[in-house]
């Protein structure tokens, strides 16, 4: 497997070249515990790191593990996950340009509103796109 693949289809190949060999979960279920195991261990290492008792490269291992239990629980959905990732950009980029609009008809500074605020404008854009998506 191409070591020049992008890490998110590199760790997607080696899943499917390991699952061929048999090393992989019968279900599903267990790739869930997976995810949450992994994302238990990178909060471990960031409190660590935070603390001055560990390491920030712990952190990152621990962060790319979270990924890699991502790509495999992606692949047991049959989910392309860079796909996933690029309409998430995309739905992200269109609610936060969207606050900007919103903040600038409002004639408010964004850079100085607090969160809840944001957070507010956010959840107004999020129920926009839903009453005009009919969900």
């Amino acid at each position: 497997i191409a070591r020049t693949l992008p890490a998110m289809a590199r760790a997607e190949k080696l899943q499917k070249r390991a699952a061929r060999h048999g090393f992989d979960w019968s279900e599903i279920g267990p790739v869930f515990d997976k995810l949450h195991e992994e994302l238990d261990e990178l909060k471990e290492a960031w409190q660590a790191a935070e603390s001055g008792s560990g390491e920030h490269d712990a952190v990152e291992d621990e962060f790319g593990d979270l990924m890699f239990a991502c790509v495999n629980l992606a692949r047991f959905m049959k989910v392309n996950p860079e796909q996933a990732l690029k309409r998430t950009n995309h739905k992200f980029d269109s609610r936060f340009r969207a606050i900007e609009q919103t903040l600038s008809r409002e004639r408010r500074d964004m850079d100085t509103e607090s969160l809840e605020a944001l957070e507010a404008v956010w959840q107004a854009v999020k129920g926009v796109e839903k009453g005009s998506s009919g969900r």
